[in-house]
């Protein structure tokens, strides 16, 4: 089997904001109301579809309001299916069209997301980075705070237990 369950956090701006004439804004409640599993796509940037290519389905993912006034963790949802081209990489009309992919050599990947719940208590980058400025803090090393353009990033296990611990405290259970 080989890793196990993987753990990831994953940004969308929750406000308007347009490019190419089409609103990307994304939100936690965007993705709860759709009724069949979501590409999350639009991924431009290599160490973040990278990560995109190593989810396996059933891993979980943080769901991260970036972009906005209080940028934090909302919510989290499940990997329902690994990744797949990004198609909307060959659209001229979509809003991260590509020209330098082609769909016969496809640079770019999706994969599709389910929500699994929301918080009541978000937790937010103020909150993080506090943690992470202490020594030896689990979060200290962690990748989204390391690597802050990173849309896509790896959460290990002992990141995502102590968030999940935390999130338990504000009354936020966490259905592993």
């Amino acid at each position: 089997s080989g890793v196990g369950r993987q753990y990831w956090l994953m940004k969308a701006e929750p406000e308007s904001r347009i490019e190419k004439g089409h609103d990307i804004k994304f939100s936690i409640d965007d993705l709860a109301a759709k009724t069949k599993p979501e590409p999350w796509d639009g991924i431009r940037a290599y160490p973040a579809r990278n990560n995109l290519r190593a989810m396996k389905k059933g891993d979980l993912a943080f769901f991260y309001h970036s972009s906005c006034k209080v940028p934090a963790i909302v919510g989290v949802m499940e990997i329902v299916e690994e990744h797949s081209p990004d198609l909307s990489a060959h659209d001229p009309s979509a809003p991260y069209h590509d020209p330098s992919s082609s769909p016969d050599n496809p640079k770019w990947s999706v994969v599709h997301v389910s929500f699994r719940q929301k918080l009541s208590t978000p937790i937010t980058l103020k909150e993080l980075k506090a943690w992470q400025g202490e020594k030896g803090h689990p979060l200290e090393n962690m990748q989204m705070l390391k690597l802050a353009r990173i849309s896509v990033s790896k959460v290990s296990a002992e990141e995502w237990n102590f968030l999940v611990g935390e999130m338990a405290k504000n009354g936020d259970i966490i259905k592993q």
